[in-house]
């Protein structure tokens, strides 16, 4: 995909987003109701710009490894809209800027919103990433959940070469309204830039990170007072020591040196 500024189509579709500059990314200056408002819209027939709508979502590891990883960088910079999902990235927006962001926008919370009005809409879904079980389970509760959502296919996201171009064909006949792409940073975002091209019949991309994780149950959310004060970090190093661990210890000081020095108001 083309990078946002030359992206003339992605900009004429946002362009009445308010943005802030946070940690080095543009981020949408708009609540989870706001947000799930403009991808309700962004799949109006009317509102279609012939290719999907990318939307991604940023915390304080994607600002440190956009940093360091030009080509993560190039992915996030080619989004159409990049929310916040990082209290830290809120809390250093109140205290820089004249034009803060709102809330946080978890895309954990954010799917839940955007299920209840496509539910009465119509709208359809489909759910792509994450293991077969982790996938089939996390389908099986949003179906319990929204018994009337229209869910029209889903897929593991273990799939490679022929299969996987096989599988995006068969995603784009059934023309799904939001495709949810949970296969993780920054591999979600590169298969956006590799496949938007042959996704013409999709309204809108989000990509998910572990959302299928949460929604199968396999995977708790942090307490609530941890999410308000920014330590869904240390909650989730707590579970999966081993595998976060040196992550957080090395993102984390980063990540805090840009939300001091990278942040801008955009008006």
């Amino acid at each position: 995909m083309l990078e946002r500024r030359v992206n003339l189509d992605g900009r004429a579709a946002t362009a009445e987003v308010p943005r802030i500059t946070v940690g080095g990314l543009r981020m949408a200056a708009l609540d989870l109701e706001a947000t799930a408002d403009f991808m309700i819209e962004a799949t109006d027939p009317d509102s279609r710009i012939g290719r999907p709508l990318y939307l991604t979502s940023a915390n304080g590891e994607v600002l440190a490894r956009c940093s360091t990883e030009p080509q993560t960088e190039r992915l996030f910079r080619a989004a159409d809209l990049i929310n916040a999902d990082g209290q830290p990235l809120v809390a250093a927006s109140k205290l820089q800027s004249w034009f803060p962001l709102p809330e946080r926008v978890a895309t954990t919370d954010l799917f839940h919103i955007v299920a209840r009005k496509a539910e009465v809409l119509g709208r359809t879904f489909y759910m792509f990433g994450a293991s077969e079980a982790e996938n089939a389970a996390a389908v099986e509760n949003v179906q319990k959940l929204y018994p009337r959502l229209k869910i029209v296919g889903r897929s593991h996201g273990y799939l490679r070469g022929e299969a996987l171009r096989a599988k995006v064909e068969e995603i784009n006949a059934l023309a799904p309204d939001y495709l949810w792409v949970a296969l993780g940073v920054p591999n979600e975002q590169a298969f956006v830039r590799d496949f938007t091209p042959h996704l013409t019949n999709v309204g809108v991309i989000k990509t998910s990170g572990g959302l299928f994780n949460f929604l199968s149950g396999s995977r708790a959310r942090a307490p609530q007072w941890m999410q308000k004060f920014g330590l869904e970090w240390a909650w989730r190093t707590l579970l999966e020591p081993r595998r976060l661990l040196w992550r957080y210890l090395t993102t984390n000081p980063r990540a805090l040196y840009l939300l001091l020095s990278r942040n801008r108001p955009i008006r």
